[in-house]
């Protein structure tokens, strides 16, 4: 950004300094979004995460408050330099009027008038308030230069027609706007038209209207699709504001409750959390509302979560009895580490894993350290287990040309034309890859990468649909994972991380649900109930995604 800034040429920046911005808040919050992920993996609380600041956010928007101070100065240089070209078609407009009266030859009164309307194009805007007065006037003045001099007819028709036939093009364009999918864009390209329409000179008298009525007929079209889109719009963030603020009452009224105890805590937090999800699921306000109601309704979350954590706060005991379970698991993790017995040393660390995270949080100064002594523990073992097995490799080269000699045939194979026989081939590529063994470490991601780039291209070209597609090439990722057992472990991971989504989606799809009945007793509920099963729709589409996903999974692990 601050070479953008820094090199601007006194043009307009503003595209660039937009995308290097979304760049920016993107990456910014997908670093929060680890931050969180990191927090709670600790035994922090989703609630009580509050996110570290960033020191170029600072320095960002300092580079954006100076983009503010360029854009002022550009804005004024363009409207100075406005004011000039309005004055240079002011002169245009007097040597036009001149040329009447010129007692030069026709053809090259005629020559200057062309020249004079190629200046006239080829000057810039001038100021918004002004152009419909200088246009009318530079129009009436070519005219009579038409009617007044005894030019050629034939001349005269010639350009008439060519002035026609640019306009009967700017007409088709015109049309061709009114199936634009993107309104706004078919709006701006309507404005450029118009800018055209007007640089053009007259076209024949008997055609002039016929002409206008059709550009005009387009223009009108293409307008009132561009009020009714934002007219909709308008509609939409009004229904919207009324769901927030539907929201906003139950946080309020969930705030005013009196909680005593543990239970009746949990149970607020739930119904909180549960608003919040619905919160997300309901798109922006008017602009003019949507900062306050956004407002109102964090900060009686926030009322609510602060009042929990004062509550907890007053209870340390809870946290200290967790940080005693988690020393008692690392412990026993460092017990376990120097072990070779790989197997079942391998299901005993999974299991210390999954108890550390069913362990709650522990008080904030222990938690980084604690953490630190479990993972470099479980990371003793695991790096002592994959030396070990990357040592194995005699038997690993001699896999590895097999695997390699696959590669070229894979890469030689030619489709027969059948999709079911190319299909059956690709799978037997697969089985085979997969009954070659494991390879030396070093060669392992170079090899697995070209097989799969190969059998994809492979993929790609079979006659099926994108999702059967998507699932074959997952299916071919399932099976290179497959043939090492740091391979299994992540196809596992990848497994438990698909459950995960599953459950969420499954609960998403509850809670949509429920919103259906949340939103049946607001008002404008039809609209906004519809805006629900859409959103139900595309999560049973997704549900349906992960578990065929989980069952390639689950098939790989009977094959073995």
């Amino acid at each position: 950004m601050r070479e953008v800034l820094d090199n601007n040429d006194n043009h307009d920046i503003k595209g660039e300094i937009d995308t290097i911005k979304s760049a920016f808040y993107k990456n910014l919050n997908e670093d929060i979004e680890k931050q969180k992920k990191i927090f709670i993996d600790e035994g922090g609380s989703e609630e009580e995460f509050v996110a570290e600041k960033d020191p170029y956010e600072y320095d960002i928007k300092d580079l954006l408050k100076k983009f503010r101070n360029i854009r002022i100065e550009f804005n004024k240089k363009l409207e100075l330099e406005k004011e000039e070209n309005q004055k240079i078609k002011y002169q245009i407009i007097e040597d036009i009027k001149g040329l009447i009266n010129n007692e030069e030859s026709i053809n090259k009164t005629f020559h200057d008038f062309k020249e004079l309307q190629r200046k006239w194009r080829e000057t810039g805007l001038v100021p918004q308030s002004k152009m419909k007065n200088l246009w009318n006037t530079y129009h009436f003045h070519v005219e009579n230069f038409y009617d007044y001099i005894k030019i050629n007819q034939e001349l005269r028709d010639l350009d008439l027609k060519k002035n026609l036939e640019i306009k009967i093009t700017l007409c088709e364009d015109a049309e061709e706007l009114l199936v634009e999918p993107s309104i706004i864009k078919a709006f701006n390209s309507l404005q450029k038209l118009h800018e055209q329409w007007r640089e053009i000179g007259p076209v024949p008298r008997e055609s002039k209207d016929d002409i206008w009525e059709r550009f005009k007929s387009a223009t009108s079209k293409i307008n009132k699709k561009h009020q009714d889109f934002f007219e909709g719009r308008k509609t939409e963030q009004k229904k919207n504001l009324e769901a927030k603020t539907a929201l906003c009452e139950k946080v309020e009224e969930i705030i005013e409750t009196e909680i005593t105890n543990h239970r009746e805590w949990d149970e607020k937090s739930r119904d909180l959390v549960q608003l919040q999800k619905i919160w997300r699921t309901v798109g922006f306000a008017p602009k003019q509302d949507n900062n306050k109601i956004y407002e109102r309704f964090r900060t009686s979350c926030d009322k609510f979560f602060d009042a929990k954590r004062e509550f907890y706060a007053k209870n340390k005991e809870l946290q200290q009895n967790n940080l005693q379970l988690k020393i008692d698991l690392c412990v026993e993790a460092e017990a376990l580490k120097d072990n070779t017995d790989w197997k079942k040393t391998t299901q005993d660390f999974i299991n210390i894993q999954i108890k550390w995270k069913e362990v709650g949080p522990v008080p904030r100064k222990h938690s980084d350290a604690i953490w630190k002594r479990f993972r470099a523990a479980c990371d003793f073992f695991f790096d002592k287990k994959g030396e070990h097995f990357s040592s194995i490799d005699t038997e690993q080269v001699d896999n590895l040309n097999l695997k390699e000699q696959l590669i070229e045939e894979v890469t030689s194979f030619k489709s027969t034309g059948d999709v079911n026989e190319n299909l059956k081939a690709l799978k037997a590529f697969q089985r085979r890859w997969t009954e070659a063994g494991h390879v030396p470490i070093k060669k392992k991601d170079e090899v697995q990468f070209k097989f799969r780039e190969a059998i994809n291209k492979l993929f790609d070209e079979l006659n099926l649909d994108e999702e059967k597609r998507n699932l074959l090439k997952f299916r071919s990722k399932m099976s290179s994972y497959s043939e090492s057992t740091r391979g299994q472990n992540k196809m596992w991971m990848e497994r438990d991380k698909y459950v995960g989504k599953l459950k969420q989606l499954e609960s998403d799809l509850v809670l949509l649900d429920n919103n259906i009945g949340f939103f049946a007793k607001s008002k404008n509920a039809e609209s906004l109930i519809e805006d629900v099963k859409k959103k139900i729709e595309d999560s049973r589409q997704k549900i349906e995604s992960l578990k065929k996903k989980i069952r390639v999974i689950d098939e790989m692990d009977t094959s073995e």
